[in-house]
């Protein structure tokens, strides 16, 4: 199962303001593992930063200026996420900006039912605690030293690690799938693995009998 951590920035919190998103992340992961395919782009928001949102990420008119517009990119950013459930933290408000996004240039909005929200997890799970990114990496022990600013694809990486504790999946698990594999006019069944299985050597083995030998006489013989 492919889904998609997400995670925008922008110029400040309310869409009713006008404010819009300077940043998209997105990591895939597969299975609770991530995947090598990721979506990131900076946006020109067509308007100025509020002072509130460059305390959080840093972004400043005149590194967003020369950017592309979120209409330049839309196509592509929903092709990545078509098919595939979304993962977010606080997912009202990114939902709420993409959306809005999506709306200026009149194109099909994001069904919230097609979002998973780790902050509802989170609240349901832990009332009463932090809840924020930040108190759940402290809370499941991931270091996020790194976040120095909120910036959207580092805060992707957390969010899948937080994701994983969030669902009690301590380690992802393993789907071993066949796959059909077509050769000629015979059709071949094969077994495509998730992790690499590394067969130990002849000397390895052998290296393996005497020790074991070797413990067998100093515990029943000594």
């Amino acid at each position: 199962m492919k889904e998609i951590v997400l995670d925008t920035e922008t110029t400040g919190l309310s869409v009713k303001e006008g404010h819009r998103i300077v940043e998209i992340g997105c990591i895939e992961i597969e299975n609770l593992i991530p995947t090598k395919n990721v979506f990131h782009c900076y946006l020109n928001p067509e308007r100025k930063v509020s002072e509130s949102a460059l305390k959080v990420h840093g972004y400043t008119d005149e590194f967003l200026l020369d950017k592309k517009k979120f209409s330049d990119i839309a196509d592509d950013f929903l092709k990545f996420i078509e098919g595939k459930k979304i993962i977010i933290h606080n997912a009202e408000f990114d939902i709420g900006h993409l959306n809005n996004e999506l709306s200026l240039i009149k194109k099909e909005k994001i069904s919230k039912d097609n979002v998973i929200d780790t902050l509802e997890i989170a609240r349901n799970k832990f009332p009463g605690s932090g809840i924020s990114l930040d108190a759940l990496c402290k809370r499941f022990r991931i270091d996020n030293s790194k976040r120095e600013k909120h910036t959207a694809l580092i805060d992707c990486e957390l969010l899948s690690k937080v994701y994983v504790n969030l669902i009690d999946q301590k380690e992802p698990k393993f789907q071993f799938q066949k796959e059909i594999i077509k050769k000629g006019n015979e059709n071949n069944e094969e077994i495509i693995y998730s992790k690499k299985i590394i067969k130990p050597s002849k000397q390895e083995l052998e290296n393996h009998r005497e020790f074991m030998k070797r413990e067998f006489k100093r515990n029943f013989f000594n």
